[in-house]
């Protein structure tokens, strides 16, 4: 582990017998931007890429609609191993992975990170989490012992499932946008008063 990819691991058996590879973050080393989803599905376990297919098309889409592109966003999951039958990672799979999240979270050090659904949010505030009504809001987490501030964010298949999610969900990214000060011009951070 170099801060930022994991090259092998054996500490979940259901999940390394279900995976066909370790999918890693992806993104620039030090986006000021980092969003964590839950787990790899079968198109990011094929690819090794986190968040393509449909999922992914939705977020690209917010991203471009608030200003930015994939290219300006580092991307991760909770876990770096497809679950079996898309099911959520289990509690130990979290854990295991954590030291992970964290490490690849502190050497990126992003300004704000965001958490796409329940799973991430949930295990980055180490709290229940009701993230539809909570979507928009900036939490703070303890990462490795360091402060970090959180956007929770619906899930992007939220969107594609219930309709009434899409405006949170875009709402939420624009917010992320507007945080970090993207198509402003002068880059300058907007997380000042939190």
């Amino acid at each position: 582990m170099d801060g930022l990819e994991v090259d092998s691991c054996e500490r979940c058996p259901a999940l390394c017998e279900s995976r066909s590879r370790i999918v890693n973050g992806d993104g620039p080393d030090d986006a000021e931007l980092l969003f964590v989803g839950e787990g790899p599905g079968e198109n990011e376990d094929e690819t090794g890429e986190p968040f393509i297919g449909r999922s992914g098309t939705v977020l690209d889409d917010a991203l471009r609609d608030a200003g930015l592109g994939r290219e300006d966003i580092r991307i991760t999951n909770c876990v770096r191993c497809h679950p079996p039958d898309n099911r959520d990672p289990h509690a130990d799979e979290l854990a295991n992975c954590r030291e992970f999240l964290e490490q690849e979270i502190t050497t990126a050090d992003p300004e704000l990170v965001v958490t796409l659904g329940k799973v991430p949010t949930e295990h980055l505030l180490g709290r229940d989490a009701r993230v539809t009504e909570e979507a928009g809001s900036i939490e703070e987490a303890r990462i490795d012992g360091t402060p970090q501030r959180v956007l929770v964010c619906v899930h992007p298949a939220a969107s594609l499932y219930d309709a009434s999610q899409k405006e949170t969900f875009t709402e939420t990214i624009a917010t992320a946008a507007s945080v970090v000060g993207a198509g402003e011009g002068d880059g300058q951070s907007r997380l000042g008063g939190f």
